[in-house]
């Protein structure tokens, strides 16, 4: 089995291929569908959503936060904070980012919540470079996002997860190693729609 290093590296290098057309057309997806998602677990309400900022080859997501907007959801955009930590900023379409410090992100400015906020979230949108079947993710490498799953499931208030790819960055089940701080996700979404994953059954 390929380390989660060989994976990431090898859909970073995919995704490097994907021209800007390609890309333009992903985010586009990734909002209609995305948003089709937020009706279906915020039971057709305004809801809260944690999302993240896409940039560089990630999936696009400006247009998804757009769209949850325009929906009448709030959204939360995720800061890095010292010990692998996230802090939580409300999104306006006047919100001014700033490039991390500790991660090759965008970060909003504004008032920071601590990662309690998440818990009230109708859905929390994550970043990946690759997702299999079971449900296993990779990330950035960051260990960000596990640690606040981690939070959220020992709260046991953790909200429905979907993380967010390409299509060609969904893997057949068994294709990415699982270590024990590992939280798997329920669903993927993609360009191509959503996917529920074999993870869901024993994580609902």
């Amino acid at each position: 089995m390929a380390t989660k290093e060989d994976i990431r590296s090898s859909r970073r290098l995919y995704r490097r291929t994907l021209t800007p057309e390609h890309i333009a057309a992903a985010g586009d997806s990734l909002a209609r569908h995305g948003t089709a998602w937020a009706v279906e677990v915020s039971s057709d309400g305004a809801a809260v959503f944690a999302v993240y900022l896409g940039v560089a080859f990630e999936p696009p997501t400006l247009p998804l936060i757009s769209s949850l907007h325009e929906a009448g959801h709030r959204v939360l955009l995720p800061v890095c904070e010292p010990g692998r930590l996230l802090s939580w900023v409300y999104w306006t379409p006047s919100t001014v980012f700033a490039r991390s410090s500790y991660a090759p992100i965008d970060e909003p400015e504004g008032e920071r919540l601590e990662s309690s906020v998440v818990a009230e979230a109708a859905g929390i949108f994550m970043p990946a470079t690759a997702v299999d079947r079971d449900g296993n993710r990779i990330g950035q490498g960051g260990g960000y996002y596990d640690r606040l799953l981690q939070g959220l499931d020992a709260s046991g208030r953790r909200p429905p997860t979907i993380a967010v790819v390409y299509d060609d960055d969904l893997l057949p089940s068994g294709s990415i190693p699982a270590e024990a701080f590992d939280r798997p996700v329920r669903q993927v979404l993609t360009p191509s729609g959503i996917v529920r994953l074999n993870a869901a059954a024993e994580l609902d």
